[in-house]
């Protein structure tokens, strides 16, 4: 399971072989799911959230490097959690990334969203 953040989850930007993509303090792969509505909340629960768990942590989250700090902002999931968000997009992890900069799972489609 991805650590829960004590004080504002951190969020930077990572080269890898899909272009730069966000990352969170350890360098782990983010993603959002296309299913969400644009600033909306998380429509990812249940199976899909143990697949894709949320990114969340308490406090502001904090943009390192590029990142640019207006667009995070965070979501409240229906468990109290407060989800990082990235321009209105809640943020995941995909179970089967393992290694900072690891990503196995991009555009995959799952759960009614891609």
């Amino acid at each position: 399971m991805p650590p829960v953040h004590r004080t504002g989850p951190p969020v930077a930007i990572r080269k890898t072989n899909y272009g730069r993509i966000l990352v969170d303090g350890r360098g782990r792969a983010l993603y959002l799911f296309t299913h969400d509505p644009v600033r909306g909340k998380s429509r990812c629960y249940g199976a899909c959230a143990t697949a894709w768990p949320p990114y969340v942590g308490r406090g502001a989250p904090q943009a390192r490097g590029k990142v640019v700090q207006g667009k995070l902002a965070t979501v409240v999931r229906s468990d109290g959690k407060k989800q990082v968000t990235y321009a209105g997009h809640p943020l995941y992890y995909y179970m089967g990334d393992r290694q900072p900069g690891q990503v196995l799972c991009q555009a995959a489609t799952e759960y009614g969203g891609t």
